[in-house]
């Protein structure tokens, strides 16, 4: 591609750029539906069924995507970024028990349903940036990720 081409191109779509920032969290959870039977939620959910309950420290990414500014050159204000983070994950989820926070009363607290209420805390909060999807890592093997719902057309 000739320099020219290339020129135009970038007129016609600036570039996008992605930023990545994780957050901690440690929550505990039963995972228990109220549509299954002791004896089925035991068999879906096997220890993770516990009364009791269980606990994890978890990882939250959250990846944004935009345009860098030239002022500043980067996709977002890191600051505003890490504020909300702070205020509406952070304080809301770390050292809880999932089952009884709002947006799980009717949700079984997986992880996958974690990962979605993240995602919508994000979509529907944050200004700064585009939410491009969020990741939770539950353990050194499990991990999640939600990218929205998207255009059920596509």
């Amino acid at each position: 591609m000739s320099a020219g081409l290339i020129s135009r191109v970038l007129q016609k779509a600036p570039p996008k750029a992605y930023l990545g920032r994780r957050y901690h969290i440690s929550a505990s959870h039963r995972l228990h539906s109220n549509a299954y039977t002791d004896e089925e939620n035991r068999a879906t959910y096997g220890k993770c069924n516990n009364p009791h309950g269980h606990g994890h420290n978890y990882v939250i990414e959250v990846v944004v995507s935009g345009q860098v500014d030239a002022a500043t050159g980067m996709v977002c204000d890191l600051v505003k970024l890490d504020a909300f983070a702070r205020k509406e994950i952070i304080e809301r989820f770390d050292h809880m028990n999932l089952n009884i926070l709002e947006g799980f009363s009717n949700l079984v607290p997986t992880s996958e349903n974690l990962c979605i209420e993240l995602h919508t805390i994000f979509e529907r909060g944050y200004k700064g940036a585009h939410i491009e999807y969020v990741r939770v890592l539950e353990t050194a093997n499990n991990a999640f990720e939600y990218a929205g719902a998207g255009d059920p057309a596509e």
